[in-house]
């Protein structure tokens, strides 16, 4: 397969629309009406959602960017700090995004009681899980994170960058993303009350990260730096996630622990 989409899909004047762009907002209309229903379910205060969303953007967008910085071009940011707030320019990382949720959920969780951490993670995972497999969407029309060169049938030739048949990784992460949101949100839905806190959390980083780490050995490295690592640093960022997520399956699943996932 040769992919030779223009990334732009259109343009007005010096504003250009990218489908990364547009797959970016998309993941944030739908996860809000996700959680709104979420809300509704459970008799949360739908006045909150507002305040929630503005976090959660901020954590992502901010998280993102100083995790693409820091992690996988130090040298290049820390010397020119200025570019860090460049945003437009491309450069945001998925495992700097995971922080930033994570502080912006501890952050908002401190202001509203009744919504508990855990109990907040349980649930903002299933929309993290969607983000993610739109997100890696934009990055396929982008034509950027590439695989490894490879001869398997499905191979992928990114035209815009060169001749060379490759892995599709952003689809590959796509569609474990894709499966992680509908096994989430399935098991949300039935389980609901006597889901206990920690859990749907803990699949999250299992699978999530278990996945990522999997899918990085048929990924071009992106770090400018680690060309001679066993593991590339997005393998080795996932396994403290990964060691969270475990410890979490652990403790939620252990017997006669019973702490239900809903809050009175």
């Amino acid at each position: 397969m040769i992919w030779n989409v223009d990334p732009v899909l259109f343009q007005i004047g010096p504003l250009m629309i990218r489908y990364y762009s547009i797959l970016f907002s998309l993941s944030f209309f739908i996860g809000y009406n996700i959680i709104r229903s979420v809300f509704k379910r459970e008799g949360k205060p739908e006045s909150d959602l507002a305040t929630l969303l503005t976090y959660m953007m901020v954590g992502t967008i901010a998280g993102a960017r100083l995790g693409h910085c820091l992690f996988y071009d130090p040298g290049y940011y820390l010397s020119n700090p200025h570019k860090m707030l460049m945003v437009w320019k491309g450069g945001l990382a998925s495992h700097g995004g995971a922080i930033g949720i994570l502080t912006a959920l501890f952050i908002y969780a401190r202001r509203c009681p009744d919504q508990p951490y855990l109990w907040l993670l349980d649930r903002m995972v299933i929309v993290v899980a969607l983000a993610g497999l739109l997100i890696r969407l934009g990055n396929f029309f982008n034509s950027e994170i590439l695989g490894i060169p490879t001869d398997v049938p499905w191979a992928v030739i990114f035209d815009r960058i060169d001749d060379t048949p490759r892995h599709p990784a952003q689809l590959y992460e796509s569609i474990a993303y894709g499966t992680i949101f509908v096994g989430l949100y399935g098991l949300y839905i039935r389980l609901e009350a006597r889901t206990p806190r920690g859990l749907l959390f803990g699949l999250f980083l299992v699978s999530a990260f278990g996945f990522r780490f999997l899918i990085e050995f048929v990924k071009e490295r992106q770090a400018a730096y680690g060309a001679d690592l066993a593991l590339g640093v997005g393998q080795l960022l996932s396994i403290p996630l990964l060691i969270l997520g475990i410890a979490l399956l652990a403790r939620a699943l252990r017997p006669g622990f019973s702490e239900p996932d809903s809050v009175e």
